[in-house]
């Protein structure tokens, strides 16, 4: 399934029915009276977030969504039927802005969230809602409200635990696959990873999702390379893994590279905690290695671990530091509740509720 994170839709909720202009005719009855009815409520349009998804790539062959019109209302005192909801099915991550790309109109990140893009229009009151002591017989009626059309912005930010970062050929796909179910293209070239890899790693019996996304090269802020809009992919992680591979001729340049441009990137990318690793420590000997990774220490203000992917060395003690992190960050989190729909305008949560009762 080819990934794609951005995607551009038109929604539009449903018109509200007219109401009915209608009088009671039947033998016998010398006074009928106004029987016209209401009109329907149009349909709604609403985002939803659904499991087994993790790309936009729905979206690519949809991107017109509207909801049906209220029936019109009939006589006899028969009120329309309301028009149907539509929804947008789209994974965990998603957020929503306006046409103009800046503004937040929603941030979907728990399963199951719903929120309504688009309130249908009411309908019109039929003749008969117009009757008075004074107008016994009113000839005219309500036509229904229009509904709400716009265009919106879908944008995924991937859910993940940790996420890796580095240079093209730090060895980042290598070690998602070393640690991961995931299957990512490996080669021997810069810029093998095209898009966003996912994938669950196991560590003392604990679970947590790694993220791989594209490497950063000198000026990917300005859109040098694949660019830095994949970085959006790690800004709900917990901590990141820098990669830093050795065989760079200065790694301590190298890890300054890509620090410099999650600075660029802004977010509060790094403020996050990091930890360091040289990878493919494997094709040095033991001289180069404490050279290199002395200089690293230097750059860096940490010791970093050493790792090879490839013999295993080090992966076991990188994925405890991971694990040991995430841990405390989410302990010192609220776990997030899962919203409740109360009524249509209003989205609540459990504690909510709690809160409600005597």
């Amino acid at each position: 399934m080819k990934f794609l994170d951005e995607a551009k839709v038109y929604i539009k909720s449903g018109d509200g029915g007219g109401g009915s202009v209608s009088f009671r005719r039947e033998k016998f009855i010398e006074f009928g009276g106004p029987d016209g009815g209401d009109g329907g409520r149009g349909g709604d349009v609403w985002v939803e977030t659904v499991n087994g998804l993790n790309t936009l790539i729905d979206f690519r062959y949809q991107q017109h969504f509207k909801a049906t019109i209220g029936t019109h209302g009939m006589g006899r005192n028969r009120t329309g039927a309301n028009g149907s909801d539509v929804t947008l099915k789209v994974p965990v991550g998603t957020q929503i802005f306006e046409e103009d790309r800046e503004t937040l109109i929603c941030d979907l990140t728990v399963e199951g969230q719903r929120y309504c893009l688009a309130h249908g229009g009411n309908g019109g009151f039929g003749n008969a809602h117009f009757k008075t002591s004074t107008n016994q017989a009113p000839d005219w009626a309500n036509p229904g409200l229009p509904g709400e059309e716009k265009t919106l912005w879908l944008r995924l930010k991937l859910i993940a635990d940790a996420g890796l970062v580095g240079l093209p050929n730090a060895g980042k796909s290598t070690f998602l696959a070393s640690v991961t179910r995931a299957r990512p293209k490996i080669a021997n070239y810069p810029f093998t990873t095209l898009h966003p890899n996912l994938g669950v790693a196991t560590i003392d019996e604990r679970e947590f999702i790694l993220a791989d996304i594209p490497g950063l090269i000198e000026g990917a802020h300005e859109g040098v390379g694949i660019g830095d809009r994949f970085l959006g992919h790690v800004e709900r992680t917990r901590v990141l893994l820098h990669l830093v591979s050795a065989q760079e001729e200065k790694v301590g340049k190298a890890y300054k590279t890509v620090k410099h441009e999650l600075e660029a990137y802004g977010n509060d990318l790094t403020d996050k905690p990091e930890i360091v690793a040289l990878s493919q420590i494997d094709v040095l000997d033991e001289a180069e290695l404490k050279k290199k990774s002395k200089e690293l220490a230097k750059a860096c203000g940490k010791t970093p671990f050493l790792i090879s992917a490839v013999t295993g060395k080090g992966m076991t003690e990188v994925l405890r530091a991971l694990r040991d992190v995430i841990v405390e960050e989410n302990a010192e989190e609220k776990p997030a509740k899962v919203p409740k729909l109360r009524h249509r305008d209003m989205v609540v949560t459990d504690e909510d509720e709690a809160d409600d009762q005597p």
